[in-house]
């Protein structure tokens, strides 16, 4: 059933606010179980229990409320992450139809990135927006520009404004400010000044909005095609509902690395996968204490010396590499390395994925798997994508971890796989072949290759949209392709990039990393048979989180 979810903004969060707040949610709750929610409140909130006894969806204060304002202003952008964590959490509670997201209140604190954070939070909740914006004390080209700013600041996050509530207008006004407005081809409600700010006026409130925007007009502005974006945040936690879905065992070699055991805690109290965690279970557990985490028992643990996993672990890695005269000498030997130990596990069927690297180097990692795990049917190669996570939407980078210099049958493909990976992730991919040249401009061998890759592409996925050889700038600009490539209908929308080298791929993601912003996720390894994943020995707890959520739903 498709959410209704509808983000309250105003860059006042007052004069109004709270009218148009409890009105559009006596409209919502007319025709879907709708939720309240509030990202970020004051422990002084008055507010949201009014809303509440309006809501029909049954939540109380504690599932309705996202972090403490004050908290929020600290570190914004953790919070955001938390907020839609916050707000996971309520709409699986409620199985609600809808949400009535309320931003921010006035704060006598003058926070001049407000405006901005409740931009953000609506593209991360992904819920269209109305705007309430209030006229008194301003003349009407300072409520046009006003408006003005205050959709171009929502729509610079990626949200579509649906449309706009003018508070505090006189009744003579209202046909002046709604011809003022109409230029913005949005629907216009003028709504005259109403005290709200407990339950005792919520009456009056209410027959005010009704009377100035009636149910039905609010309803249809909200019947409307919207493409929501897809910001770092909601992709993270995107991962983790899908991981949930459908729960696969992933194996921790780590098992004694600090953030490998925090990112499981965070896990398994969300019971997102399952985990077996290699080592010794008493000194781990005695580690999770010292470090406040609670949920770690949930794990299973394996120590590396049991026999009654050994035995057939060696019996089964002799016969793999039989051809390599493994003997079982050498077998007990190699299952020292936690590594290979863990690579053994998902052979054998314990688990179905493997995360490592953050004390391991990637070739620890990769090797064990290119050994006893290997590649797809069919496949003849291993390739790493990196799942960028960009301002509104998500690209894959692929190959940034593996191949050197591929040649035109392994770029092809990387491309399949990569395209393969996009889909899993719910991203429709759209390949582009990059190279200095774009469809015939440059020549050279170089760009011989990756047009010959793209010939041998098109040919195996004839449905696959691709474009190539194609530069970056033309792959990824609508106006950039409109030059360079007119009339191709992939150019300006490829999602999918492939690069023709591990040179140009390792830093390309990096530099657009570390200066765009963007989140790396990955590197996803790419044609196993099995999900192994790969960590940068730098990485994050959340890092580990992502990765471990999207082995899991590769192993899905």
């Amino acid at each position: 059933m498709t959410v209704t979810r509808v983000y309250i903004a105003s860059p006042e969060g007052a004069n109004g606010r709270n009218v148009v707040a409890y009105g559009v949610l006596n409209a919502l709750t007319s025709k879907y179980k709708t939720i309240v929610f509030r990202p970020a409140v004051s422990n002084h909130d008055d507010f949201t229990p009014v809303l509440l006894s309006a809501s029909n969806a049954g939540l109380g204060v504690t599932l309705s409320t996202g972090l403490d304002v004050h908290k929020v202003r600290k570190d914004k952008d953790t919070a955001r992450g938390d907020i839609i964590g916050a707000f996971n959490d309520a709409m699986d509670v409620a199985r609600a139809d809808a949400a009535l997201i309320v931003g921010t209140d006035k704060s006598h604190v003058n926070d001049p990135t407000s405006y901005e954070f409740n931009a953000n939070v609506a593209a991360d909740l992904q819920a269209g927006v109305f705007l309430a914006v209030c006229t008194i004390d301003r003349w009407p080209h300072e409520l046009d520009e006003t408006v003005q700013l205050s959709i171009e600041g929502m729509e610079a996050a990626g949200n579509k404004v649906l449309g706009i509530f003018v508070t505090g207008c006189e009744p003579r006004h209202a046909v002046s400010v709604k011809e003022t407005l109409a230029k913005y081809g949005l629907p216009v409600w003028t709504i005259p000044q109403v005290p709200f700010t407990d339950a005792s006026t919520k009456d009056l409130a209410l027959e005010t909005f009704r009377k100035n925007a009636p149910t039905e007009e609010v309803l249809a502005a909200l019947d409307v095609d919207v493409e929501a974006p897809t910001t770092p945040y909601a992709f993270q936690f995107g991962l983790l509902g899908k991981a949930k879905t459908n729960k696969k065992t992933i194996v921790l070699p780590e098992g004694e690395e600090d953030r490998i055991i925090k990112a499981a805690d965070y896990l398994l109290e969300r019971e997102i996968v399952n985990l077996i965690i290699v080592g010794d279970k008493e000194a781990i557990l005695a580690r999770g204490k010292e470090l406040g985490l609670n949920y770690l028992e949930r794990a299973r643990f394996q120590a590396m010396d049991d026999e009654n996993i050994l035995k057939p672990m060696v019996a089964k890695l002799c016969e793999l590499r039989a051809k390599k005269g493994m003997t079982e000498e050498q077998a007990r030997k190699q299952l020292k390395d936690a590594s290979y130990f863990g690579t053994m596990l998902v052979v054998l069927g314990y688990a179905d994925g493997l995360v490592s690297g953050s004390v391991n180097s990637t070739a620890n990692t990769v090797r064990p798997a290119l050994q006893v795990i290997k590649t797809k049917p069919g496949q003849k190669l291993v390739s790493g994508a990196f799942l960028m996570c960009f301002k509104d939407h998500v690209a894959v980078f692929a190959d940034c971890a593996i191949n050197l210099n591929p040649d035109a049958e392994q770029l092809s493909e990387i491309a399949l796989q990569s395209a393969e990976t996009a889909r899993a992730f719910g991203i429709d991919p759209k390949v582009g072949m990059l190279s200095y040249s774009t469809l015939g401009s440059g020549k050279g061998p170089d760009v011989d290759v990756v047009e010959e890759a793209t010939r041998l592409l098109k040919e195996k996925a004839p449905d696959l949209p691709v474009v190539g050889s194609i530069q970056f700038d033309a792959a990824w600009s609508p106006t950039v392709a409109a030059t360079k490539a007119k009339g191709n209908d992939v150019a300006g929308h490829v999602n999918v990039f492939v690069f023709p080298d591990l040179c140009a791929g390792n830093i390309a993601y990096k530099a657009v990393q570390r200066s765009s912003g963007a989140l790396a996720i990955g590197p996803v390894l790419q044609g196993l048979n099995k999900p192994v994943n790969d960590l940068s020995r730098g990485a994050l707890v959340q890092d580990i989180i992502n990765t471990i959520a999207l082995t899991a739903i590769e192993a899905q």
